[in-house]
């Protein structure tokens, strides 16, 4: 088993990159689990109350439920993940039953920003981007995907988004065996290099 941790600001291009890996891999045997899923419930809040919760700090994911179920996939084991929506600001009723695979995938802003949740990752990866481009990205997907306005994705960029990618997001990159630049030419060598990788490392361990 060979499990993958990539990370990269909002709007760095991180799924493309995982999509672009899947390209090169058979899928069948990839399992992609996404930070997104495990945002700390607050069904104890309100609406309000919910929406000024700070969601580009570390402290507002589960990072212990989201390590726990890590290393249990490690193990063999099946796990029940979460299902959190934007929209409300809390989880959902659903879970999505998750058996283990030979390659994890595990993607986010932040998963590079937790000792113990790093520590599983065989390979770390941050997908860096242009400022600029990353907050095109954001303003996008929240309109099209989120219900936001653009005054509220700003308002949300200047106040919590850029300080906390300059605080915790930026800095994990420190810990990545390899960093993709989001250009085109660039990230089409560093997709090629790194499933190159994905399958040797899959391969020695099936022949150890």
């Amino acid at each position: 088993m060979l499990i993958i941790g990539i990370a990269g600001g909002t709007g760095s291009g991180k799924t493309t990159v995982v999509r672009n890996i899947l390209k090169h891999l058979n899928t069948e045997n990839v399992l992609v689990v996404s930070q997104d899923n495990y945002y700390k419930d607050h069904q104890d809040l309100s609406f309000d109350e919910r929406e000024k919760i700070n969601f580009d700090h570390p402290r507002s994911i589960d990072f212990e439920l989201l390590t726990s179920h890590v290393q249990q996939l490690k193990n063999g084991l099946t796990v029940e993940q979460p299902v959190y929506s934007f929209i409300t600001h809390s989880r959902t009723d659903e879970t999505l039953i998750t058996p283990p695979k030979n390659v994890i995938i595990v993607e986010g802003i932040l998963v590079l920003t937790d000792p113990a949740l790093r520590e599983l990752f065989d390979l770390k990866i941050y997908v860096h981007a242009d400022s600029d481009e990353r907050l095109i990205r954001r303003i996008q997907r929240d309109i099209s995907e989120r219900g936001r306005d653009l005054d509220e994705v700003l308002n949300r960029y200047r106040t919590t988004l850029k300080p906390m990618h300059v605080q915790f997001i930026e800095p994990s990159k420190n810990h990545a065996d390899i960093i993709v630049p989001n250009m085109k030419k660039k990230n089409e060598a560093a997709i090629r290099l790194l499933s190159t990788l994905i399958k040797d490392k899959l391969a020695s361990t099936v022949e150890s």
